[in-house]
C-alpha cells in the first residue's frame, strides 16, 4: 500500500513539475528545460537510504519547490523563491537537489559546451591540484628572558593556490617561523617557501614559492561568496592522523562575528559542522569549484564545531597587500558601546518611539571619532544602515549581524557616515576610519621583544604575550594591576608604551630592590617615560650623580649612576646575556613611530579631561536632520 501511495505521489509531482518547468521544449536525450534554459538531468525517486546522484552543480529554479524532511541524507531540502538553496548536504558533496513529495530533482549547471562532461567530483579533483601541505619550523621568543628564544617546534598546516602564484594559509601556521617548506599532493618533493605578507589579526598569510617546477600542473582557485545557512561545504586539507590529503563535508550552521583566537580580533566567521582538526588550518572550504572560506579554528570541548574565515575577510586582506604591499589591518570606530534595549534608558536619552541605536560608553582618544562623537551619544545608523537596540544590522534574508562588521569591512582612511542622537537631536558626521593602535599590544608575532638592561634592572614594554607567559590562566595568575591596564588602558600619544621593570638580575648594586619587579616605570629623574626608547635615552644621557626611577605604588629605585654603569657589564657577563639592549633600540627610530597616521590626529589634550580621565572631545560642525 505504501509503495502504491508513494508512486501515485511521484506521478502527481512529476506532472506538476512538468507544468511548472514550462515551455522551452526538450533539450535532447529526454532532458527537460526550465524557463531559464537550464536542464533538468533527472527525476530520482527517493526510496530507501540513498539518493541517486546526477548533475554537479545547482541552478536557480524560479518559484518555490518544497518538500518534506529527510530526503535520503538531505534535511529540509528546499529552494527559496529568490533562488537560494537551503539544507543541501550529502556526504562531502553539494549537488543542487530540489525535494518534492518523496523525490528529488537534480538541477544541472547552466548549459555547457558539447562534449564537456559534468563531473560530480569536480570540487575534489580541482582541490587535489590546488591544495598544498605546509611544513613549518618555528621558535617563539621568551618574554621573561627577552634576549633568547624558546625551543623550536615543528608543525604542519594546509594552504591553497590563488592567482599570481600565491599560496593562502593561516597566519598561525607560519607565525614565528624560521624555516618553511610546501609539498604538492601526490609529490614527494618539498619546496622552500617564503612569506609575502601576514595578517595576524585576521589569521591569514600569503606565501611564495620561487621554484618554477613547483607550479607545474598547479591550479588557481577562485574566491566565491558567503554561503547561506545549511548549504554544504567541503573542507580540504592535511589534518593530523595521516599524511595524505583529506576531504570532509559539513553544512553552514551560523554566520556572525567571532573572536579569532590567534589574533584576538572580532571579525566575521562561518561556523560549520565539519571536523576541523590540527593540520586542517589554512585549507580551503569549497562549494563546487569556488573557495568560500579558509579553515582556521574549532571550538574546544565540542564535537564538529569548526570555523572558516569568510571571503569578505580574505578579500580585505588581499586588497591591503595588493594596494600597499603589506597588511594594514581592519578598521574600528574606536568606541565602546552598550545596548539600548531598556525602555527607561531610551526615555532618558530622549529617543522617540521607533528610533533605535546603541549608547557610547568610551571613545578611543587617537581616532577621528574622538573629534566628532561624545560619551552618551546614541549611534543610530552607520552609512545609512539603521542599527537596532541590540547593536545589530540587517545582514541578509532574516539574518542579523553586529554593526561592527560594517566598520571592519571599510578600508583604512575611508570615510563613513555616522548618524547619532545627542540630547534629543539627530546629527550627521563624516568620520575617517582606521585600525586602532592599542597601548598594550595584543600579539607580537614574527618579532623579538624589546628590552633594556641597566645595573641588572630589566625593562620591557608591557604586552599581552608577556602576561601570557604566566600560563593559560594568565588573566588570573598575572599581576592584577598590569592585567587591568593591558585590557583597558588607551594610548594618548603615538608610540606610547607602558614600560615595566620585569625582573632584577641580582647584584650588590641593586640589593634591596629584588621585590620591585612587575612594576610600571612612571618617571626617570622626574621625567615621564613615553616608551622604552625614551627610557633608554633618559638613562644613558643622565648628567646627575644619582639615577632615580619612580615606579607604581610610589616605589622608588635610586642608583649611583657611575657605579651602576660599571656594574652593568659584569652582570651581563655573569648571566651570559649578549647585549644590554634589544636590536630595535639600537636602530634609528622609525619616522612613523611617533607620528599620526592618516586616519589619526592629535585630538587629545592633556589639560582637557573629564572626570574619568578621558579626553573631552571637540565638536565638529553637525547638520541637524
Amino acid at each position: 500500500m505504501y509503495n502504491k501511495m508513494r508512486s501515485a505521489s511521484v506521478r502527481r509531482t512529476v506532472d506538476a513539475s512538468r507544468r511548472l518547468l514550462s515551455s522551452k521544449g526538450i533539450a535532447g536525450n529526454g532532458e527537460a528545460c526550465n524557463g531559464d534554459g537550464y536542464r533538468i538531468r533527472s527525476l530520482v525517486e527517493n526510496g530507501g537510504s540513498g539518493v541517486t546522484r546526477s548533475g554537479v552543480s545547482s541552478s536557480f529554479l524560479r518559484g518555490r519547490v518544497s518538500g518534506g524532511a529527510g530526503f535520503g541524507g538531505f534535511e529540509n531540502g528546499r529552494w527559496e523563491g529568490d533562488g537560494r538553496r537551503l539544507g543541501l548536504f550529502s556526504g562531502t558533496q553539494s549537488t543542487g537537489l530540489v525535494g518534492a513529495r518523496g523525490f528529488t530533482t537534480a538541477i544541472a549547471s547552466p548549459p555547457v559546451e558539447r562534449g564537456r562532461a559534468q563531473d560530480p567530483y569536480l570540487a575534489t579533483e580541482i582541490a587535489l591540484d590546488a591544495v598544498v601541505k605546509i611544513f613549518a619550523v618555528s621558535s617563539s621568543p621568551n618574554y621573561f628572558l627577552p634576549w633568547q628564544n624558546k625551543a623550536q617546534r615543528e608543525a604542519t598546516g594546509s594552504g591553497f593556490v590563488i592567482s599570481g602564484r600565491r599560496i593562502v594559509t593561516n597566519a598561525h601556521v607560519v607565525a614565528d617561523q624560521t624555516h618553511m617548506m610546501v609539498r604538492k599532493h601526490g609529490s614527494p618533493i618539498k619546496y622552500h617557501a617564503h612569506i609575502e605578507a601576514v595578517g595576524h589579526e585576521c589569521d591569514l598569510a600569503l606565501l611564495r614559492v620561487h621554484d618554477d617546477e613547483f607550479w607545474e600542473g598547479m591550479l588557481e582557485l577562485e574566491l566565491g561568496d558567503i554561503p547561506f545557512l545549511q548549504e554544504s561545504v567541503a573542507v580540504v586539507g592535511y589534518p593530523q592522523g595521516g599524511d595524505n590529503i583529506s576531504v570532509t563535508g559539513g553544512v553552514v550552521s551560523r554566520v556572525e562575528p567571532t573572536r579569532y583566537v590567534h589574533g584576538a580580533a572580532h571579525l566575521m566567521a562561518i561556523q560549520i559542522d565539519a571536523a576541523i582538526n590540527p593540520g586542517n588550518s589554512g585549507g580551503p572550504a569549497l562549494m563546487e569549484d569556488k573557495v568560500v572560506g579558509v579553515a582556521f579554528q574549532n571550538l574546544a570541548n565540542a564535537e564538529n564545531i569548526g570555523y572558516i574565515i569568510p571571503v569578505p575577510v580574505i578579500k580585505h586582506f588581499l586588497a591591503d597587500v595588493e594596494e600597499t604591499g603589506g597588511y594594514i589591518g581592519f578598521c574600528s570606530l574606536g568606541v565602546t558601546c552598550q545596548s539600548a534595549e531598556n525602555v527607561q534608558l531610551r526615555e532618558h536619552l530622549k529617543m522617540p518611539p521607533g528610533l533605535t541605536g546603541v549608547l557610547i560608553n568610551k571613545i578611543h582618544p587617537l581616532t577621528d571619532t574622538s573629534r566628532c562623537l561624545k560619551r552618551d551619544d546614541v549611534i543610530l545608523a552607520f552609512d545609512g544602515i539603521p542599527i537596532a537596540n541590540d547593536g545589530t544590522v540587517h545582514f541578509r534574508n532574516r539574518e542579523r549581524i553586529s554593526f561592527d562588521h560594517l566598520v571592519s569591512m571599510k578600508e583604512a582612511g575611508e570615510t563613513a557616515k555616522v548618524t547619532v542622537m545627542r540630547a534629543g537631536q539627530e546629527l550627521h558626521f563624516d568620520i575617517k576610519l582606521g585600525p586602532l593602535r592599542p597601548l598594550v599590544p595584543i600579539h607580537q608575532f614574527d618579532t623579538l621583544p624589546s628590552y633594556y638592561i641597566f645595573a641588572g634592572l630589566v625593562f620591557t614594554p608591557l604586552s599581552q604575550p608577556y602576561l601570557q607567559e604566566y600560563g593559560e590562566d594568565w588573566y588570573n595568575t598575572s599581576p592584577r594591576r598590569l592585567c587591568e591596564r593591558a585590557l583597558s588602558a588607551y594610548p594618548t600619544k603615538p608610540g606610547q608604551q607602558l614600560v615595566i621593570l620585569s625582573q632584577i638580575l641580582m647584584d650588590e648594586i641593586n640589593a634591596g630592590y629584588e621585590r620591585f619587579h612587575e612594576f610600571q616605570v612612571n618617571k626617570v629623574n622626574g621625567v615621564e617615560v613615553h616608551n622604552l626608547r625614551h627610557l633608554r635615552k633618559l638613562v644613558e644621557e643622565c648628567t646627575e650623580t644619582s639615577l632615580r626611577f619612580d615606579l607604581d605604588d610610589n616605589r622608588v629605585v635610586v642608583l649611583d649612576f657611575r657605579a651602576a654603569r660599571e656594574a652593568s657589564l659584569r652582570i651581563l657577563q655573569r648571566h651570559r646575556i649578549p647585549s644590554h639592549t634589544s636590536k630595535d633600540l639600537l636602530e634609528e627610530e622609525d619616522s612613523n613611530e611617533g607620528n599620526f597616521l592618516s586616519w589619526e590626529g592629535p585630538w587629545h589634550k592633556e589639560e582637557n579631561k573629564d572626570s574619568e580621565g578621558m579626553p573631552v572631545e571637540e565638536e565638529r560642525e553637525a547638520q541637524p536632520v
